[in-house]
């Protein structure tokens, strides 16, 4: 059977594609055969006043793109060590309250991931190269104009692609984050006709 393959966009401030990820991340770490492309979204670019030059165009907004830097440095340089990553940059936000514009705070987490420090400083390398800065501008373009994205997450799949909020995390489970993550693109894959569906409260 071929395996299930998938984009799923990411920006680290956000709570939500710390959720999805996370279930992301634990169902490949547990064996899901996943065909995942990690995609970077910058929410500061959706997020400009009229007239602001764009973020990668800005040297003052360099500290704001600085992780999803070194997280695209990761996934193309050391794809092998990008779930660590991708999980230790999330959990400085979400779990430690760390400031991601604070280049203390990211290589602490490439410290968390494993690296030693001279790793971390070659993947600060490759992020002061600039090819980073560029990739991180033709995905997210290429996102908003295939896809209309306009947040994280968005699942995309066979051309369709949908925002998606999964409001409970993994906690460590990967059958159950299997299951939720096959869910959501099955629902995107074999119903294009449900548009939206959303709770008018929220489960506790």
């Amino acid at each position: 059977m071929k395996p299930l393959a998938f984009s799923v966009n990411w920006d680290y401030r956000c709570p939500f594609a710390r959720i999805v990820h996370e279930h992301v991340i634990t169902a490949l770490e547990g064996g899901a055969d996943w065909e995942v492309q990690f995609v970077p979204f910058c929410l500061n670019q959706v997020h400009l006043e009229e007239g602001e030059p764009a973020v990668w165009d800005n040297p003052e907004r360099a500290p704001d793109r600085l992780a999803l830097e070194v997280g695209i440095a990761v996934r193309d340089r050391l794809p092998e060590r990008f779930l660590a990553v991708h999980r230790a940059l999330f959990d400085a936000r979400h779990e430690l309250g760390g400031d991601l514009r604070d280049e203390g705070v990211v290589r602490a987490a490439l410290q968390t991931a494993g690296f030693d420090a001279a790793e971390v400083d070659s993947v600060f390398g490759f992020v002061r190269d600039g090819w980073p800065r560029e990739t991180l501008r033709a995905e997210h373009e290429k996102s908003v104009a295939e896809h209309a994205a306009f947040g994280v997450p968005t699942f995309m799949v066979d051309g369709q692609a949908a925002f998606v909020r999964i409001m409970e995390r993994a906690n460590g489970d990967a059958v159950r984050a299997t299951e939720t993550i096959e869910r959501v693109v099955r629902l995107l894959t074999e119903h294009p006709e449900l548009n939206e569906l959303k709770h008018t409260t929220i489960r506790r």
